[in-house]
């Protein structure tokens, strides 16, 4: 199965999902209303990789707006070559409109993980020979103010039907790629990529988060990073 099939099928299976329960009040899915960016991505850059980094799902200022994982919109557009028109979700939270490619928001983890590639590799063709980039959950969950909540935080019941869906489909891209290391960005990534791929003969990992939450990644993100597949064997 290829890659546009796969998060095809993923798009239609989150969609039923009632997963808008308090504080959650929007569920965004940007498979579905960025469906055509995602495609771009998956055929313009899908290609089989050394190693999938994992990440866990898109932020309101990211993917939310680009279909890009950690989609920054400046990176996406100006180093990964994709823009063009994003439709508006519905419901759409009045505190996180989707502007698309409009949007003049940065998305701080996506500006240092496709800034750290473009530092480290110059052109998107030597990033994409050794990494691919993937979400494990497709959906984005805003709360009333706006704040964005992960699925680690969702309530047991609606983790565990989420999980039903995109573990599967996290199988399905790796056996695709078939890479060596599957890298967890961050421990929610990373736990889900050791109960996803249980069996499968690719090595898992976990790499720093970017997250400006995250007091490390504030201090010196692309020196850790570099560290960590540096140790991993996966920049020689």
């Amino acid at each position: 199965m290829d890659l546009v099939a796969i998060a095809e099928r993923l798009r239609d299976e989150v969609a039923p999902l009632e997963l808008a329960r308090a504080p959650v009040t929007h569920v965004y899915n940007p498979l579905a209303y960025a469906w055509d960016r995602h495609c771009d991505y998956l055929a313009r850059w899908g290609r089989r990789p050394r190693a999938v980094l994992l990440g866990m799902n898109p932020g309101p200022w990211g993917m939310a707006q680009t279909g890009v994982p950690f989609g920054d919109v400046v990176l996406v557009r100006d180093w990964l070559g994709i823009s063009g028109p994003v439709v508006r979700p519905v419901p759409e939270h009045p505190k996180r409109p989707v502007l698309g490619f409009d949007c003049r928001r940065r998305e701080v983890s996506g500006q240092r993980l496709w800034g750290w590639a473009r530092e480290r590799f110059g052109v998107p063709e030597h990033f994409f020979a050794r990494f691919f980039v993937v979400n494990y959950c497709p959906l984005c969950f805003l709360e009333t103010s706006g704040r964005n909540r992960t699925p680690d935080k969702l309530p047991t019941a609606d983790r565990e039907r989420l999980y039903r869906v995109c573990d599967p489909a996290l199988r399905a891209v790796v056996e695709a790629l078939r890479p060596t290391h599957v890298l967890g960005v961050g421990g929610f990534a990373a736990g889900r990529a050791r109960v996803a791929l249980a069996g499968l003969p690719v090595e898992i990992a976990q790499v720093l988060h970017p997250s400006p939450a995250n007091p490390r990644a504030n201090r010196d993100w692309a020196g850790e990073m570099e560290a960590s597949l540096a140790a991993l064997g996966l920049l020689g």
